[in-house]
């Protein structure tokens, strides 16, 4: 049998005292003496009370929550690392602290609206953070119609809303810079889907990048982040006429199921063929040849969010914040291309 939550009653009764007493001395008001007050604070201690969140939530209006709703196909967020890095720092960022998370993965973009209603109209979310941002978003303008405090995780799109974003162009640049470096002229950059905008940020910078280093072959196409599609896209691009030389990938995931289909077609990594990751992961260092990679900083994004949602619903100003830089960590899987 499950033991009973002890109440303030329970306190009052162990203390001798009335509930009113309690009320004041666990609210820290005035109303009981000092030796009173240390009293009752020890039998609350004693008998394991805490306070009650909701109780809590409904004298302060706060529902001590944020929410996070991530709408992708859950067969992608079981394998693709990149969540469980970014819950990691909001997780941490969260810790020690009264606010708890509320997350649920949706599969499609109606469910996600839903979801954001149900919580603020429930009370059980103080605000919420906004993953995977796309062009003409309609959340943005949810989160105004609701005054729903929102933080974006992603590019300073939205001129009114916060957000915390990361240099990904940048990244892109030093990449294929790297690539041409090595001798790569023909480089195939396998992107994630054409709707998020973050998508389109980095495309965008492959292309004004390879423009500039004269990569006339460069290109883009596109998967949905899952190992079954890259696999599809790598075989398609690797058995065209004129393959590259050197593919790129938009996360880890792709590039680790890329590398199999090079094995399969008896190309040789890196000698035959270069892979760089996104999102340098634990799988990124495990294959063989390990996979050169962009590491980015997804914890700190993550904890940098929560930050800065918590001082918006504190009433603080919409900010735009930069994480720390990504960076390129070259390993086994890339090298110069085979003679032509």
């Amino acid at each position: 049998m499950g033991a009973k939550r002890p109440t303030i009653s329970d306190i009052a009764k162990a203390a001798g005292v009335s509930t009113g007493a309690v009320s004041y001395a666990l609210n820290n008001r005035p109303g009981v003496s000092e030796p009173t007050r240390r009293r009752i604070m020890e039998i609350a201690d004693r008998l394991g009370w805490v306070p009650s969140s909701a109780a809590r939530s409904l004298s302060d209006g706060r529902a001590n929550a944020i929410g996070l709703v991530v709408d992708r196909p859950a067969r992608v967020i079981g394998v693709e690392p990149y969540f469980m890095q970014l819950i990691s720092g909001i997780q941490g960022a969260l810790a020690g602290g009264p606010t708890s998370l509320l997350l649920q993965v949706t599969d499609n973009a109606d469910a996600e609206l839903a979801a954001y209603r149900r919580w603020w109209g429930e009370r059980r979310v103080d605000g919420v953070l906004l993953v995977d941002l796309v062009q003409n978003d309609p959340r943005v303008e949810l989160v105004r119609e609701l005054r729903l405090p929102a933080v974006v995780l992603g590019e300073p799109v939205v001129p009114d809303l916060p957000c915390v974003w990361t240099d990904d162009e940048m990244a892109v640049a030093e990449v294929l810079e790297y690539l041409v470096a090595l001798g790569h002229r023909r480089v195939v950059r396998v992107a994630g889907p054409t709707k998020f905008v973050h998508t389109q940020t980095r495309s965008r910078a492959f292309t004004e990048a390879a423009a500039r280093l004269g990569l006339t072959e460069a290109r883009v196409v596109h998967a949905d982040y899952s190992d079954e599609a890259a696999a599809r896209v790598t075989r398609r691009v690797l058995t065209s006429g004129t393959p590259p030389t050197a593919l790129v990938f938009d996360n880890d995931v792709m590039a680790v199921s890329a590398l199999g289909v090079a094995h399969e077609l008896g190309l040789t990594v890196p000698d035959q063929l270069s892979l760089v990751a996104w999102d340098d992961s634990a799988l990124c260092r495990l294959v063989r040849p390990a996979l050169s990679a962009v590491r980015r900083p997804i914890a700190e994004r993550g904890a940098a969010a929560v930050r800065l949602l918590l001082d918006v619903i504190g009433g603080g100003p919409a900010e735009q914040v930069k994480t720390s830089d990504p960076e390129l960590v070259p390993r086994s899987s890339t090298a110069h291309p085979p003679p032509s």
